[in-house]
């Protein structure tokens, strides 16, 4: 079994985009901080150079190049513009500063001087030194240069504290940037926190919210509107598995009541074989309809009703049905043509007519007649009892499910039997429908495909 455990990042998607947000802003900073103090090292180390070459044109202006060799024209008070300084004629050294005369820094400027040229070098060390050499110009035959020294510790401290600086501003820069950024994005979360809170209310049975699209982003408007479509199609989801289990309970509860009976009837007291016989097959053909019954409601529940060939004659059908129903005697079964037929497979045509069966026999006062007949390619059904009929203000809601004109008129039933009925014709292109203009007692009308 694998387990997968979470990383060592936060959880929360808040948490992960600020991390993300500061990860970014991260390298951007670093790249910029590069780019900066590389800079600023750069522009300290071209002001050092300028410095130094200022210098050298200074000292370059007291030199004579004119006679062979050439020599340093001295100036009153000129300490302070020979410090650090060496003066060359050639390849002799004509002058140098008295606290470096043989050192490694008089030695690094002979051997800058000795390639000629303007140029500079860098001496590191614990105090790194900048030299550049500056060629004197003059029509003397020996050319002179001018070399200049600077300390870069000055600069060197500059830029350090440069660099010190822009990573402390890094630091802060960076640390504003999440807490921002969690700020922001929780703010920006709070229509989806108020979404889940509305889904978890909504998670008991009895709920129907929409979440809708006011005052919301429009990618979370979107998402709403795709939410509340697909809380649309589980609610009709959950009202169709409801309507199934009603539909079913309604549909098998006389074919069991009929299994009861022969049971309670054949335990009563003994039976001889041909009574036992005839009890079992009874039994036997109840348990068929169940099946029958489960199949049908099944096939129409996946939508396959319409899709099922077949066709039934009417008048077996409609014999079949009677014989099961509780007062057989009562019906009058009349098909015009003795061999008209429905483009129906049988169980759909007898679920169909079943339920206004029962009902018929219901409320029937004495009489309940069954007639077929043909009509223009369709089979017409009619179902007619003599009872109290359909009141007026009931006709609208005749066939909505779970609806009944009187719960309390001492009769049983759950609503459910007209509108699985009306449903069972319309999968299969046809329909149920109440004659209004009857007199006495109610007719319903069956309209099927012919076969």
């Amino acid at each position: 079994m694998r387990i997968f455990r979470h990383g060592p990042g936060p959880r929360t998607l808040r948490g992960r985009l600020a991390l993300v947000a500061v990860t970014a802003a991260a390298l951007l900073v670093l790249a910029l901080t590069v780019a900066f103090n590389g800079l600023v090292r750069r522009q300290l180390q071209q002001q050092a150079n300028d410095h130094l070459h200022t210098r050298a044109a200074a000292v370059a202006a007291t030199v004579d190049t004119t006679g062979a060799p050439a020599h340093v024209v001295e100036v009153p008070h000129d300490d302070l513009l020979d410090a650090d300084v060496w003066i060359y004629a050639g390849s002799e050294r004509i002058e140098a500063p008295p606290s470096a005369v043989e050192g490694p820094l008089t030695r690094a400027a002979d051997t800058l001087a000795a390639r000629g040229g303007s140029r500079c070098v860098t001496l590191d060390g614990e105090d790194p030194i900048r030299l550049c050499t500056q060629p004197v110009p003059g029509p003397g035959p020996s050319p002179a240069a001018v070399v200049t020294a600077l300390a870069l510790a000055p600069y060197r401290s500059l830029a350090q504290t440069a660099l010190y600086a822009s990573l402390a501003l890094d630091v802060a820069m960076l640390a504003c940037t999440y807490v921002l950024t969690r700020l922001a994005v929780g703010r920006a979360l709070r229509p989806v926190q108020a979404m889940t809170d509305q889904a978890t209310r909504w998670s008991v049975p009895a709920a129907d919210g929409r979440f809708g699209h006011s005052n919301r982003p429009t990618e979370l408007a979107r998402l709403g509107t795709s939410l509340d479509a697909l809380l649309d199609r589980i609610r009709a989801g959950l009202r169709h598995e409801q309507q199934l289990t009603r539909e079913l309970s309604h549909e098998l509860r006389n074919p069991l009541a009929r299994i009861i009976a022969e049971l309670d009837w054949w335990r009563s007291r003994p039976r001889s074989a041909a009574e036992s016989e005839l009890a079992c097959a009874a039994i036997a053909d109840a348990a068929q309809s169940m099946r029958t019954i489960c199949d049908t409601l099944l096939d129409d529940a996946r939508g396959a009703a319409d899709a099922l060939p077949g066709s039934a004659e009417i008048l077996p059908a409609l014999l079949r049905l009677v014989d099961r129903c509780s007062a057989p005697r009562k019906v009058e079964v009349a098909v015009m043509d003795r061999g008209l037929a429905a483009g129906v497979p049988a169980a759909l045509l007898e679920r169909t007519v079943s339920p206004l069966l029962d009902n018929a026999l219901r409320y029937a006062h004495s009489r309940v007649r069954v007639m077929a007949r043909g009509e223009e390619g369709s089979v017409l059904i009619e179902v007619t009892d003599d009872g109290p009929g359909v009141p007026l203000s009931f006709a609208p809601d005749l066939f909505r499910p779970g609806r009944r004109a009187d719960p309390g008129d001492g009769h049983g039933g759950a609503g459910l039997g007209l509108p699985l009925a009306r449903r069972l014709a319309r999968s299969a292109d046809g329909d149920v429908r109440h004659d209004q203009q009857h007199g006495r007692g109610a007719r319903f009308v069956v309209t099927l495909p012919a076969g």
